[in-house]
């Protein structure tokens, strides 16, 4: 850091210049003012937590549940800093995935007051908030006494705030005027491609411009790289199979899953848009996907990326950061590139994951959990974790606007911001929210694998998949 910026930070920390100044001054000297605070171990951090009683709850212990995750990671690697800030004692429990949902759904169905803050996706709020297991938080947001005034919730990549917002309503679109706000974005995933560089200069290929061009490419990878095959995707019988590249492509063709109206809801899973796409999808698979593909979740596809057993991903775009790490046999070779599954369209439409963290109905320990919340989600915290750390999709325009951040992700991840660049604006969570959303994709899955195997063809199969759908809606009184 140059003495100019120390000069500067030691200004405003001493009182001698105001916040705005610090903003403005910072950003002449090409730096963002967390970047800065980063630098300094913090001590912006304390200086702004002057106007706002970060203190209000020293003594007092939370404990969190977390899912195992790099996300995750940079939380507990900066701990001691939101200790110091707030006088706040954390401990916290993490599980991996594979039972941490389970573990979640348990403390709250139990309405156990263990944990205070817990990580959540957002299609389990469907479930977990107009159940009242969570805390709607827009009734901190509104209150300028629990709520520092630098945080800037709006400062939050719009499409993901709306995406943790529902009014509970089966249908009715996320983010609405009377949406409850049910979790805060910590980082997310949307669905591109990555590619083996290594496997493409090979066999002289360009990474695929849609669904056809990648079957195309996919088989041609399959039949003459020597082993490797052409295209992973998941394939389990999960929801976790429908909501990552799946959908994303399926959005792309014009596809929706439920068409509501003041009738109710109606599954259109067995549209024109939806058998086009659906037939293109069980072609890749068939020709180009991994043999043992109804197994496959999101470790077979990081895997075999990061071992070079496949020649791309259409899948989780952290994914690709991942398996370029050190360690992996491919590490330097993995590439990056937007999709636009649909020759058509012009844009991509791609689903999102958002890991969030949301606050326990029955913690005693509310406040105090609004504030670690608030930390994580902070700007200088979106710095921390993608400067230094792993929060590879950061929730917040500032972090994506860093200096430091951007040069990171050129220097060690050529094409990585510029794919994200190109389809964010349209990424977003895609599904119709209701309740039954685990129920829906499960069976969807299975309906899937089911056309892959040839059990069925792609027109019967999706056929049979709305009318399950519609039946276990009306089952449920949707």
């Amino acid at each position: 850091m140059t003495d100019k910026i120390k000069d500067l930070a030691a200004d405003f920390v001493n009182g001698n210049i105001s916040r705005r100044d610090f903003a403005r001054r910072a950003g002449a000297l090409g730096v963002g003012a967390a970047a800065v605070n980063f630098a300094l171990g913090g001590a912006v951090t304390q200086a702004m937590a002057a106007d706002f009683n970060w203190q209000a709850h020293k003594g007092k212990k939370l404990r969190l549940l977390l899912n195992k995750h790099p996300y995750a990671d940079a939380m507990i690697a900066d701990l001691a800093h939101f200790k110091a800030m707030t006088g706040i004692d954390v401990e916290y429990d993490i599980f991996p995935e594979d039972v941490y949902f389970d573990k979640v759904t348990a403390a709250l169905s139990s309405h156990s007051n263990r944990y205070d803050v817990l990580m959540t996706g957002a299609y389990q709020t469907w479930q977990y908030g107009p159940a009242r297991w969570l805390v709607d938080m827009n009734e901190y947001l509104k209150d300028s006494s629990k709520t520092a005034p630098n945080y800037d919730f709006n400062g939050i990549i719009e499409n993901l705030r709306k995406s943790d917002a529902w009014s509970g309503k089966p249908g009715e679109a996320l983010g609405s005027k009377n949406a409850k706000q049910w979790a805060i974005p910590l980082g997310f995933e949307l669905y591109n491609i990555s590619y083996n560089k290594r496997i493409f200069d090979k066999l002289k290929l360009e990474p695929p411009k849609n669904l056809p061009d990648m079957i195309e490419i996919g088989t041609k990878i399959t039949k003459d790289a020597g082993g490797a095959y052409g295209v992973s995707v998941r394939g389990s019988r999960s929801w976790a199979t429908i909501h990552p590249g799946y959908l994303s492509a399926y959005t792309n063709y014009g596809a929706k899953d439920f068409d509501v109206s003041a009738k109710g809801m109606k599954s259109v899973v067995n549209s024109a848009q939806s058998k086009e796409m659906n037939k293109l999808w069980v072609e890749m698979i068939q020709k180009c996907g991994p043999k043992n593909w109804a197994t496959y979740t999101w470790y077979e596809v990081a895997q075999d990326l990061g071992a070079g057993r496949c020649g791309m991903i259409y899948d989780a775009n952290i994914i690709g950061f991942f398996e370029n790490g050190p360690g992996n046999k491919e590490s330097g070779h993995i590439g990056y590139a937007p999709f636009v599954p649909n020759p058509k369209m012009d844009h991509s439409t791609s689903n999102v994951w958002i890991w969030s963290l949301a606050m326990s109905s029955f913690s005693h320990q509310k406040d105090a959990a609004w504030f670690f919340i608030q930390w994580a989600s902070s700007k200088n915290f979106g710095i921390f974790g993608g400067v230094k750390k792993q929060l590879v999709d950061p929730v917040r325009e500032t972090t994506w606007k860093d200096p430091a951040f951007k040069a990171r992700l050129d220097k060690n991840y050529p094409g990585f911001y510029s794919a994200f660049e190109k389809s964010l604006p349209d990424a977003k969570i895609y599904f119709t929210p209701q309740p039954l959303f685990f129920n829906v994709t499960t069976e969807w899955a299975a309906a899937l694998q089911r056309m892959v195997a040839k059990e069925v063809s792609v027109d019967e199969g999706l056929d049979k998949l709305a009318a399950h759908i519609d039946h276990e809606m009306k089952s449920a009184g949707i």
